[in-house]
């Protein structure tokens, strides 16, 4: 079972932690999980490639929605003396306004990513902007295996699906190096799913990547 269960949900307060964090019931609880989710994929679908988010946890307290955005690139977020993160603060509330969301005062806190170079979702990023821009997608994941290797990964696994190298007809290819053990809970598997899209449809890429910790 453990090959079909999503490795982040099956380790939830094992070695991975929830994506919103605050205490709700009721309506009130569901109203609030719809606005994070829609939060959340508008800052994934407008931000995270330019600015190569890992992850965006929101927490809640009576007045304020706090946002974490971890990031490869956290200058490029806070720009010159913070004016960067101030828009990117304002095009928040203006989302939550446009789509008739409660509006709260919103804090901003950027974290800076160690060693992207072994995180999925950064993984599969760059190899979805490398496929969108029609470099070969063999060397795109080569290159990510080999990077995550030589920055201390234990193992990496990436599955590439969809009309590759514009074939007529879609198929799936593996690419591993190292060990994935996905059935042992307590070793810290990442694991991301990324949609990118090409002049011949959407290219679907997984990544599992085990950096060698675990939880004893």
């Amino acid at each position: 079972m453990g090959q079909k269960i999503s490795p982040l949900s099956n380790r939830l307060m094992i070695t991975k932690d929830w994506k919103s964090r605050w205490f709700a019931s009721g309506k009130n609880y569901r109203d609030k999980l719809i606005e994070d989710i829609k939060m959340r994929d508008f800052i994934i679908k407008n931000y995270s490639m330019n600015y190569a988010i890992e992850k965006v946890i929101i927490k809640r307290s009576q007045k304020d929605i706090i946002i974490d955005i971890h990031s490869a690139r956290p200058g490029l977020i806070i720009g010159r003396q913070g004016k960067g993160i101030e828009d990117f603060k304002n095009n928040i509330e203006k989302f939550l306004l446009k789509n008739k969301l409660p509006s709260q005062k919103i804090k901003l806190n950027v974290s800076e990513v160690k060693k992207p170079e072994i995180k999925a979702t950064l993984i599969a990023q760059n190899i979805g902007q490398q496929v969108s821009r029609r470099i070969p997608y063999r060397r795109a994941i080569k290159g990510a295996i080999s990077k995550a290797m030589e920055s201390g990964a234990r193992g990496v696994k990436i599955v590439i699906s969809g009309r590759l190298n514009g074939a007529e007809i879609s198929r799936s290819e593996k690419y591993s190096q190292g060990t994935i053990p996905i059935s042992t809970l307590k070793n810290n598997i990442d694991f991301c799913v990324f949609h990118a899209q090409t002049t011949y449809g959407v290219i679907g890429i997984k990544v599992w990547v085990y950096d060698g910790k675990q939880i004893l």
